[in-house]
């Protein structure tokens, strides 16, 4: 049987256990402070990332790999998995331009097999989580069919919210004003936040104060969910895992948790969102 071959990118903040468990074939983004260019989750950790960002004048810019990079990338996966079909997950169309890379390099490749480029219209562990499930099936021998179908149900039943600590970062990302962070900063607003359908960040609610929006997040979760009282949850946090804690504790309370995953939101994704952002993606166990 030829098992399908899993690709994702390094926006997806798959902690590395799971990368090596599952064989998953990760292409990083490319992350720039000023002139030193660094692979996502490759020459620079997210500790000293963290820590950098603190102490950076300027925003450091980001970039999605080359569909030259893809097209290696596929080349030597269909060379060491000859006839194997390969599904390639990416961050969402409307937060970066990889999906199109990887969709460019599939039509560039003169004798391309059965390759499925897939735009997860999520971010971070949010598509991360598709991308472990995805890996976990291919390893059980489904098809790419089946594979397939089963992370489209899984997007569907997956929630997520996630809460900045500072509005800095948004704004310097040209996501929302100067008055606007300012003021928010002011009074201590936390946006809580989501991605929708088509894959877009938007605000959910402003809450202030960082404890007060942990708990909205979760009476957020509860009306999601709904009667289901079996999840399992991921946290994405900044080079913090106690931050994860107080979320955990208060989900324990109302849900029997299952699976539990702790994972750093990368320097690519943390350049947008910045150090203390919190985030939370839940999926019914």
């Amino acid at each position: 049987m030829n098992h399908a071959v899993i690709v994702t990118d390094s926006t997806a903040d798959i902690p590395e256990e799971l990368v090596g468990k599952y064989d998953i074939h990760v292409v990083p983004l490319r992350l720039m402070f000023g002139e030193e260019t660094f692979r996502d989750g490759v020459d620079i950790s997210a500790e000293v990332f963290y820590k950098r960002l603190v102490q950076s004048e300027k925003l450091p810019t980001t970039s999605q790999a080359s569909p030259a990079e893809y097209i290696d990338v596929y080349q030597k996966l269909m060379n060491i998995h000859p006839n194997c079909p390969i599904l390639s997950f990416h961050i969402s169309s409307g937060l970066s331009g990889t999906y199109q890379s990887a969709l460019l390099a599939k039509s560039m490749l003169e004798d391309p097999p059965l390759i499925h480029v897939v735009d997860s219209r999520s971010a971070s562990y949010g598509f991360g989580v598709l991308v472990v499930h995805a890996a976990r099936l291919a390893a059980e021998g489904k098809s790419a069919e089946e594979i397939l179908a089963s992370v489209e149900q899984l997007r569907q039943q997956r929630k997520l919210y996630f809460l900045v600590d500072t509005l800095e970062y948004l704004q310097k990302g040209g996501r929302i004003g100067k008055a606007a962070a300012f003021i928010g900063n002011l009074l201590n607003i936390k946006p809580l936040l989501s991605i929708d359908e088509e894959g877009i960040i938007y605000a959910v609610e402003k809450v202030r104060g960082r404890k007060k929006a942990i708990t909205r997040m979760i009476e957020r979760f509860r009306e999601d969910l709904g009667g289901i009282q079996n999840i399992n949850v991921a946290v994405g946090h900044t080079a913090d895992p106690a931050s994860a804690d107080p979320v955990l504790e208060e989900l324990s309370r109302h849900y029997n948790l299952g699976e539990v995953v702790l994972t750093n939101i990368g320097p690519v994704v943390g350049s947008h969102v910045g150090p203390g952002t919190l985030a939370v993606f839940i999926w019914p166990s």
